[in-house]
């Protein structure tokens, strides 16, 4: 299909339901969020295995390097032994350098892992939106989509980059530091380890918090995403109707939300940095008391051994304070990931059935029978509509807005499956066949336009892909576009802007009709690809599409009567239904519906 709407609406014509921002509490499922992103780290279990092997060497170095400086001081410093002490010192700088090259390697090999997991999740993601229903971002703003592909996916990949490691490396560093004081002194790991049910405490109430503020603070942030990218791609709208600084308190409301679930997420996770150091500070105090009062009593205890503790006190309880420093990593990334899950977790569209066809080469009569259809359930958008176009018919859609107009054409191209009815194209029903070989029959031209950031020529091209240039400029010429785009600078190769803003929107109209007549499709849907130009170019425009439309089966969306009036058939819809038909001339001597919406029209179009 040579011309899809890719333009957040304000939400689904004609009687959709309206978009809206998804808004959630605390993560839900965050065991099974943390498994999956698991399964993810897994494909790159070999890389993740040598990282693993360099982070126990590390940790486990540093806890035997600690073990040796208490052997420096109870048998070579008290003693003034120094030959032996070089000994010692060489040692310790021989593991601190080994130490340092895994630790590189380590965070080396973790920074590919979590790059090429974060990958993939973008991968997926943007692979899911191909195969999203159009319902789902009619739903939801094109704000809060770029939110998960871009804030939530960097969260993640924060997290993956230097988190995981660090839990890797806390958990060794806890184990090896619990099994070597346990070896030195019973009564001293008893008196460094009394605090930690203490630590666990504060931690688990801290991020209980934290976990709630930074999931709203995500939600709130595709809130804002959102209102920006619609006001940036409305600016026109805003400035003729004057509306800045109504949009500007709109904007400050979204902020000011943001950041108090900012600042309530920050201050959460902040709190515990200085929780930990207190309670870090009061264990040095009851491991120096203890192990004063065993070597006063006579146990054995040595300065060594007590030098050891408040070394490995220091080492024990590190982790678990960057741990639950890491905490605000963490909980946005479970945020993040699990926001990511939701959009690919989605329902796709519903795929062809296993038994559906190719549709080949159609002529395009096309049959619509009692065709009754709902965007709500209970709310219904068109009641037992039936139509029948010959090929080569030309049928023209009028009527007020919200009649129903679009939503014909919506259900044509099966961006929404009707409920209930059926729709057939030379006989073949459409929800028994392929959807691509049903869409590559179809062409649509917007009245709301869009163009790629890309050459004229690949814009044109988008329509058929392997076309050649000189089908790019017959296209064009049948368009009336070729004696504009051969006055540019760069001719063909003249590269677009967002949405083709360089171009005026009768120059952009004229693109998408090139792209429409490469397809070459056997049913074209105008969607008043005219309404939009004045009236000279109008005029050239209607001529290329009256040779475009020979042998085609054509649908019109009509805005202007004017440009229907030699239509085969003009179903007028009102309410989800049509109400008449007929050509012109005969609706015309009905003086019914169809006849004072073209005399009103046809007045007021005379006052002007």
């Amino acid at each position: 299909m040579s011309e899809v709407k890719t333009r957040k609406p304000m939400g689904p014509p004609h009687g959709g339901p309206s978009p809206h921002v998804m808004m959630h509490g605390k993560p839900k499922h965050t065991k099974k969020t943390l498994l999956r992103l698991c399964r993810y780290l897994g494909k790159f279990w070999p890389l993740l295995l040598i990282s693993v092997i360099c982070i126990a060497f590390t940790t486990l170095g540093t806890v035997y390097a600690t073990s040796l400086i208490g052997v420096a001081i109870d048998d070579y410093i008290s003693v003034f032994d120094f030959p032996g002490l070089w000994k010692i010192c060489f040692t310790l700088l021989s593991i601190y350098i080994v130490s340092s090259i895994a630790t590189w390697l380590y965070s080396y090999l973790m920074l590919k892992v979590g790059q090429e997991t974060v990958a993939t999740l973008r991968r997926e993601i943007f692979e899911k939106f191909q195969k999203l229903p159009l319902k789902y971002f009619d739903k939801t703003t094109h704000g809060e989509l770029m939110s998960r592909v871009t804030n939530d996916v960097d969260n993640v990949s924060m997290c993956l980059n230097s988190s995981v490691s660090q839990i890797l490396q806390s958990i060794l560093t806890v184990i090896g530091t619990f099994c070597m004081m346990l070896y030195l002194s019973v009564p001293l790991t008893i008196a460094t380890v009394v605090t930690i049910p203490l630590m666990l405490a504060m931690t688990k109430w801290v991020t209980k918090h934290s976990r709630k503020y930074f999931k709203d603070k995500q939600n709130r942030l595709g809130a804002l995403n959102g209102h920006i990218e619609e006001i940036i791609s409305g600016q026109k709208v805003v400035k003729v109707f004057c509306r800045e600084e109504e949009e500007i308190v709109k904007f400050e409301k979204l902020n000011h939300e943001l950041l108090d679930k900012s600042v309530r997420a920050e201050i959460f996770s902040g709190a515990i940095g200085p929780i930990m150091t207190a309670i870090n500070n009061m264990t040095y105090a009851i491991v120096v008391a203890t192990g004063g009062i065993l070597m006063v009593v006579g146990s054995g205890m040595t300065l060594g051994i007590i030098s050891n503790f408040i070394i490995y006190s220091k080492q024990f309880a590190r982790p678990l304070t960057e741990l639950a420093n890491q905490a605000n990593t963490i909980m946005s990334a479970i945020a993040g990931a699990e926001r990511v899950f939701e959009v690919l977790d989605e329902a796709e569209e519903e795929p062809d059935a296993s038994d559906a066809y190719d549709m080949g080469e159609i002529e395009g009569d096309v049959v619509l029978t009692d065709v009754n259809f709902s965007y709500e359930k209970g709310h219904p958008i068109l009641k037992n509509v039936n139509l029948y176009a010959r090929p080569g018919q030309t049928i023209a859609f009028v009527g007020p807005t919200g009649a129903g107009k679009t939503t014909i054409i919506n259900l044509l191209t099966r961006f929404y499956d009707i409920d209930s009815g059926s729709i057939t194209i030379d006989g073949h029903d459409i929800y028994k066949t392929k959807r691509n070989s049903l869409r590559s029959a179809l062409s649509i031209v917007l009245q709301d336009t869009y163009l790629f950031t890309d050459s004229i020529k690949e814009n044109i091209r988008y329509g058929r892909l392997n076309a050649t240039d000189e089908e790019i400029i017959e296209a064009a010429k049948l368009a009336n576009a070729h004696e504009f785009i051969r006055r540019l600078p760069d001719g063909y190769d003249t590269m677009l802007t967002d949405g083709g803003g360089n171009l005026s929107q009768g120059q952009r109209q004229m693109i998408s009709i090139a792209r429409a007549i490469l397809a070459n499709p056997s049913v074209l849907i105008l969607d008043e690809a005219t309404s939009s130009v004045d009236t000279r170019t109008e005029v050239k425009i209607q001529e290329a599409m009256h040779n475009l439309m020979k042998g085609r089966t054509n649908f019109v969306i009509a805005h202007r009567l004017s440009t229907i009036k030699d239509a085969d058939l003009i179903a007028v819809v009102n309410h989800g239904e049509i109400i008449e038909r007929g050509n012109h001339q005969q609706l015309m001597e009905k003086k019914g519906f169809y006849y004072n919406l073209y005399t009103n029209q046809f007045d007021q179009n005379e006052a002007v």
